[in-house]
């Protein structure tokens, strides 16, 4: 027992936490017990690779902040809502990440923007890509206080190695022309380079309306719209039905 004990201390000393766990299983596992040398070794290394992924995972999922803690799988496709399935599983394999292309989800208040969005992040995460989600509002906040205390570069360099970069409530409030201009950048960094998946209440054809200059609204609508897949979601509010049915089963979405 002394023995087995110092072994996985030092298995745990090595940061082989997940052969360390899976040492132990076996110890009180008598079929494993059973197998010969090779096989119980190689589910030691495949239970450390698992951890490595999951600790990876959980590490990625930290870093991304999403709002939502959703899921592909749990997305409702009801009548009316505009959400075809073959085409959201389409987007599930994250072919859409790989080419480097965008994703643009319109729709009313609450019904179920952030909830996509995050949905497709978490699948992107899973196959292996970073994520980060970020309200419009607080990114632009950020960057000005970048730019106040001389970290601008630094923030906006970690801002475009994120693989899939979430922006919701894109065109909820006017932009001045100095952050026009901090969407240029941040857009212009990730063009043909990473992707982009952007939310909105405003239906795609007053986006250039929205950002208020011709000349920036160009350079933005060119960069963000080419190329990307559009998803317009339809329908009521969610947190509405919630709040009229308190007793009925809650759904799965919200946002």
């Amino acid at each position: 027992m002394a023995m087995r004990a110092q072994t996985v201390a030092k298995l745990r000393a090595m940061k082989l936490s997940g052969m360390a766990k899976g040492y132990e299983d076996q110890m009180i596992m008598p079929d494993t017990q059973a197998l010969p040398f090779d096989p119980r070794f190689g589910l030691l290394v495949d239970q450390e690779e698992a951890d490595r992924m999951n600790r990876r995972y959980q590490g990625k999922l930290r870093t991304a902040k999403l709002r939502e803690k959703a899921a592909i799988e749990d997305i409702d496709y009801i009548p009316g809502r505009g959400l075809d399935k073959a085409r959201m599983m389409e987007l599930a394999s994250c072919a859409w990440v790989k080419a480097k292309q965008g994703i643009l989800i319109t729709g009313p208040t609450g019904v179920g923007k952030t909830f996509v969005a995050c949905a497709l992040a978490h699948k992107a995460m899973q196959h292996g890509y970073t994520a980060r989600y970020v309200r419009l509002p607080r990114l632009l906040h950020e960057i000005q206080l970048a730019k106040a205390d001389g970290s601008y570069l630094k923030v906006m360099a970690a801002i475009a190695r994120v693989d899939v970069l979430i922006i919701d409530d894109w065109g909820i409030a006017p932009l001045s022309g100095e952050q026009r201009r901090e969407v240029l950048e941040v857009v212009e960094d990730r063009y043909g380079t990473r992707s982009l998946l952007m939310a909105s209440q405003l239906p795609v054809d007053q986006w250039f309306e929205a950002i208020g200059d011709a000349t920036i609204a160009d350079a933005i609508m060119d960069r963000i719209v080419h190329g990307a897949h559009r998803i317009e979601i339809s329908g009521g509010s969610v947190r509405k039905i919630r709040a009229v049915k308190p007793s009925a089963p809650t759904a799965p979405e919200e946002g």
